[in-house]
């Protein structure tokens, strides 16, 4: 069964060592995505009977922690298969689930997810991407951008409008009318092979549909974009206890007038800094993956705040470590230069921080008002 630990192990053996390779590379080879395929890492929470391990939701955020400190781009990965293997086992039919959770669960079809727009993020009320009832299926056509993990997906789970509602279907990369466009040379998590994904005249079977089409706004998004969020603040909590290790490290060999930077007052006020929010970060975190395996509603604002506050603490110690390590924190020669990257698409993705700050406004005024 795989915990904290032996992802710790996987990823010092397999990712961390060559994670700087691969955002050089701009994507994570196939011999790495068979590894994690081995250790059971792709969709470990789906049920034993549809191959997964029944993972509980804290212990996922702790593995998916560990993949965020030694790579975002693994991660990011990682985060958008849970999407699509989720959103099939809670909301697909059997049939559907017989066909699909399985193979995301052995790793054998990758799955990505397909919100984003050229002119809408987050926000479904700008979505244009369109799903036509047709011939007793559907018809989909439309644009969907910044999908992580594009590139090399096997299965697309894409929301489109409908004339009812928004509707999420599942659409292999290989139907007709599916095109793939790579977007290199991103700020950040470089490695996780982005893509433009268009849709033209994809017809569609009816089974493509993944649940009622008007629950689709409401309860699959909302239940999809919460997990994204979970991964994306676990991830945020790996960037912050990397740039620790390799701030305590570099700080620790390097000296400054024969005096190691770690002995200087002002070092060891940003190394503690980093000690105490990896440490906060990490709670907030468990405690929205308690909730989740209680089942409680209320994990939905505990993974705002967790994502918030784990991106923010991700960017400012990560700026911190640059810092520490001077103009070597500047080259490829060093990780921090990465996670510095890295961890500022996580103040963006899965909802922007000003979003979070809205949202979690919104939950203290309705709090106060009762």
């Amino acid at each position: 069964m795989t915990d904290r630990r032996s992802a710790r192990a996987f990823v010092d053996t397999h990712v961390a060592p060559y994670a700087d390779a691969y955002d050089r590379a701009g994507r994570v080879p196939e011999e790495l995505l068979r590894r994690v395929a081995e250790a059971g890492l792709w969709a470990p929470f789906l049920p034993p009977e549809a191959g997964g391990a029944g993972m509980d939701w804290v212990t996922l955020g702790e593995v998916h922690e560990e993949v965020g400190r030694g790579c975002s781009s693994l991660r990011s990965l990682l985060t958008v298969h849970t999407m699509a293997a989720w959103t099939v086992q809670r909301w697909g039919s059997p049939e559907q689930r017989e066909r699909w959770a399985p193979a995301f669960a052995a790793g054998e079809r990758l799955g990505a997810f397909c919100l984003s727009e050229p002119g809408a993020g987050s926000d479904t009320s700008g979505i244009t991407t369109t799903a036509a009832e047709s011939g007793g299926g559907w018809v989909l056509n439309g644009v969907k951008k910044w999908t992580t993990g594009g590139q090399r997906a096997d299965v697309f789970l894409v929301f489109a409008r409908t004339a009812a509602s928004i509707g999420a279907f599942l659409v292999p990369r290989d139907t007709p009318g599916v095109q793939v466009r790579p977007i290199d040379d991103m700020l950040g998590t470089r490695a996780s092979m982005l893509a433009e994904i268009s849709f033209t005249d994809v017809v569609l079977d009816r089974d493509a549909l993944l649940g009622p089409s008007g629950f689709t706004a409401g309860m699959v998004l909302t239940g999809t974009l919460d997990l994204g969020r979970y991964s994306v603040a676990a991830g945020s909590v790996g960037i912050v206890q990397a740039c620790l290790e390799a701030s305590a490290a570099y700080a620790a060999s390097r000296e400054v007038g024969g005096t190691p930077l770690a002995k200087l007052p002002l070092i060891q006020a940003k190394l503690s800094d980093m000690v105490t929010d990896a440490r906060a970060a990490r709670l907030l975190l468990a405690e929205a993956g308690r909730l989740k395996d209680a089942g409680e509603a209320s994990t939905i604002m505990a993974t705002w705040v967790a994502k918030y506050f784990a991106s923010t603490a991700a960017a400012r110690h990560a700026s911190e470590a640059v810092q520490i390590h001077g103009a070597n924190g500047c080259s490829t020669d060093y990780p921090v230069a990465r996670y510095y990257r890295d961890a500022k698409v996580m103040e963006i993705i899965e909802g922007s921080n000003e979003i979070q700050r809205m949202t979690i406004a919104g939950q203290a005024d309705r709090e106060r008002t009762g």
